[in-house]
């Protein structure tokens, strides 16, 4: 059945409406969260909620990323790294908060926007983090590797990392697959959609409204999905040189536990140009080479993507707003 649909959703992809794929980028992101959207510009992070009785409960701080304090770190596939774990940390922030205020709801008590997370609870979010990319690194960086060796497949770098990447891709898929058949995750999946129709209205500059939304399709080019999707195919051609220049130097081919921590030695440098190469898909997104790169990218999002409500489009509507309210971003006048 997985395949099934694989497949359908594969074959299907190719007629995507790529809806306002013509528009500009205004360097602005988000993230669906419980019932909620999370969006970030240059300047600010606003995350806005649904509560139980209606109400959009709404925080907003300060975020300005370090690679744009400090010159040194914004150069190419630097600030690439620092973005990627800054985008992490942050999401898992966003992702407690809005569990707390979810849990605050349900318990039919009033939920209040309070800073409590950003004190005590650094010491937690560190672990979190840690955790999250030791259990990232486990499944979808060693296991493939580990998967590979033990199919015999010939230890010949390029053959050998084709495998792995497939795998690697195969375990992404399912894994995303496998959320989407539970009904929590189907509504963050429309908030996703909520978050990236919103983005797209936003960068069309119509007015930040619901049914400015209408039009557009929840695929978006700048998609974290696509950001994976980068990463497992120039992983690809980055171990096999990798591979290939250890098996010069050593006089054989890498084995498990060698090809891992050699692999592991150029992650960075894979997360960083993949970084780039998603700013840049975004800033050249109407050109036909770009399109055609990107397309595989926006099949994925068929499944982390659900149309949204027009109740959610608004709660996503709500954070955008108040994302770029008094910066340089803002549409209102002066």
């Amino acid at each position: 059945m997985f395949f099934f649909r694989l497949k359908r959703f594969l074959a299907a992809g190719v007629s995507i409406p790529l809806g306002a794929i013509e528009s500009v980028d205004k360097n602005v992101g988000g993230q669906a969260v419980i019932e909620g959207v999370m969006m970030r510009s240059p300047e600010k992070v606003s995350t806005s909620l649904r509560l139980s009785d209606g109400r959009i409960l709404t925080k907003t701080d300060p975020f300005i990323s370090i690679t744009k304090k400090n010159k040194i770190l914004n150069k190419p596939i630097i600030r690439g790294v620092i973005s990627f774990v800054e985008m992490l940390v942050l999401g898992i922030r966003t992702l407690n908060y809005s569990a707390e205020i979810a849990a605050r709801d349900s318990a039919d008590e009033e939920p209040v926007i309070t800073d409590r997370q950003s004190g005590k609870l650094d010491f937690a979010l560190a672990l979190t983090v840690i955790f999250s990319i030791s259990l990232g690194l486990a499944i979808f960086f060693f296991l493939p590797i580990l998967i590979t060796q033990l199919l015999s497949i010939p230890r010949d770098a390029i053959e050998f990392n084709l495998v792995a990447g497939a795998v690697r891709m195969f375990i992404f898929l399912f894994y995303i697959w496998s959320l989407s058949r539970f009904e929590s995750f189907r509504r963050i999946f429309q908030y996703h959609g909520a978050e990236h129709k919103s983005i797209f209205a936003f960068e069309s500059d119509l007015p930040l409204e619901v049914k400015s939304t209408y039009g557009f399709t929840t695929y978006h080019p700048r998609c974290g999905t696509s950001f994976i999707l980068i990463v497992a195919l120039l992983a690809i051609l980055t171990y096999s040189v990798s591979d290939t220049i250890f098996a010069i130097i050593a006089g054989h081919p890498p084995g498990l536990f060698e090809r891992f921590f050699t692999h592991l030695l150029f992650l960075p440098m894979v997360a960083g140009l993949s970084f780039e190469l998603l700013k840049l898909s975004g800033k050249t997104r109407s050109n036909p080479i770009t399109k055609f790169l990107i397309a595989p990218g926006l099949w994925i999002q068929r499944i982390t993507t659900r149309e949204p409500a027009d109740d959610q489009v608004e709660v996503a509507m709500a954070a955008l707003k108040d994302s770029i309210a008094g910066t340089a971003l803002d549409l209102k006048p002066a």
